[in-house]
């Protein structure tokens, strides 16, 4: 995989730049610009450059039909604003844009072209579609790795048909998961959670045979204590899964990989509720867990403390109601204190986990955050990416 930051002599070449813009819009207004903030330095480092950029991103899913509500305007008019430089919403059919010759016909140096699933060829990676986008651009550049999972046309095909290379946050979001999955700094530990254990067996499974410690956290860590023998009342968990809890445990002693789940919790009646902490054989059952216990949150510092690298996917408990967050909060800040003296890397993914981080301004205080979701997961299950794959 080539970086676009070692190419030479980029100077008005126009560049086919795919990024994910997929950003939560209400009303026209972005309500979250993280992924915007991200992709920045590439964008800057291409202006720098004197490229001419054409950017390819989508918003939701319109399914090949154009739908007004997901236009990349708002977005074209956030970039203009964060870059301070004007750009071009491209909203002409890209199917009548016959070559890159088009954009000499406009003073700007930076154009979006209008959401590319309003094109159905895009998910249907359909060549010819592709091709006719190569013809757009001298080099290819995928800055999109949350998009990297889908063998979409402008993800997996166009790199057949240019020179393709990797942007910076591209490049960032690979190394940081290489050092959580190939080159590792021992000791190596997983705090995951999430509410259903079977989205993340095949996680678990990938990372047992690579990590030290396994914690089982959130509504998957019902099941775990369900299995041990104790009642859960009417807490959030998943039917049917203690072969795969069985599963995991036999694996994890084979491989040497110790997983460790709650031994006290937070309860309470409802999700508005006051919170009590319970051991584990005192739950009832018109009570639901709603976080980690004291014991616990000790138990997970103590493995912190203890480890060089983590990865963190998922919080400990209902962190939206104030009354159930410490558990995250407490882990979080035990991350942040060892990571201030350079003492672990940290690596951070998943939605809920990201909005924990920002409702606490605490992003920038990890290694790496990563937005990526799907990509994120199927990256650390040990599957090949198309996106990545088509780059090398």
């Amino acid at each position: 995989m080539r970086s676009i930051i070692n190419e030479k002599n980029l100077n008005n070449k126009k560049i086919l730049l795919r990024l994910d813009l997929n950003v939560p819009l209400k009303r026209d207004k972005i309500t979250d610009t993280t992924r915007i903030d991200k992709i920045l330095p590439t964008l800057n480092f291409l202006i720098k450059e004197k490229a001419k950029i054409i950017i390819l991103s989508h918003v939701g899913r319109p399914k090949g039909k154009i739908v007004k509500e997901l236009s990349l305007k708002p977005i074209c008019e956030e970039l203009q604003n964060k870059l301070r430089k004007k750009v071009k919403l491209v909203s002409e059919n890209i199917k009548q844009i016959k070559s890159k010759n088009f954009f000499n016909n406009y003073n700007e140096d930076i154009f979006i072209l209008e959401n590319i699933r309003f094109y159905s060829e895009e998910e249907q990676n359909d060549n010819k579609f592709a091709e006719m986008l190569s013809n757009l651009g001298d080099i290819y550049v995928n800055d999109a790795f949350s998009c990297s999972h889908r063998a979409h046309a402008s993800i997996y095909k166009i790199p057949k048909f240019l020179p393709s290379f990797s942007g910076l946050q591209l490049d960032l979001e690979v190394n940081a998961l290489n050092k959580i999955t190939s080159k590792i700094v021992r000791p190596i530990t997983c705090i995951i959670g999430g509410s259903k254990i079977s989205t993340k067996i095949d996680v678990i499974k990938n990372l047992i045979t690579k990590f030290d410690s396994i914690i089982i956290v959130g509504g998957m860590a019902n099941n775990f204590i369900e299995y041990f023998g104790n009642n859960v009342g009417k807490s959030i968990k998943e039917k049917n899964c203690d072969i795969i809890v069985e599963e995991i445990i036999s694996l994890s002693k084979k491989e040497k990989c110790k997983i460790i789940y709650p031994e006290d919790v937070i309860v309470s009646k409802d999700l508005n509720g006051s919170p009590q902490n319970k051991e584990l054989n005192k739950i009832l059952s018109d009570e639901m867990i709603l976080d980690i216990g004291p014991k616990t949150i000790d138990k997970i510092t103590k493995i912190i403390d203890n480890s060089k690298t983590i990865l963190w996917n998922g919080p400990a408990g209902y962190f939206e109601n104030p009354n159930f967050a410490y558990g995250s909060i407490q882990i979080a800040k035990k991350i942040i204190e060892n990571s201030k003296v350079n003492k672990i890397f940290s690596v951070v993914g998943g939605g809920d986990t990201v909005s924990l981080l920002n409702n606490l301004n605490a992003v920038n205080e990890f290694n790496f955050v990563s937005t990526a979701g799907g990509a994120f997961l199927e990256y650390l299950e040990g599957k090949n990416l198309p996106g990545i794959t088509a780059l090398n």
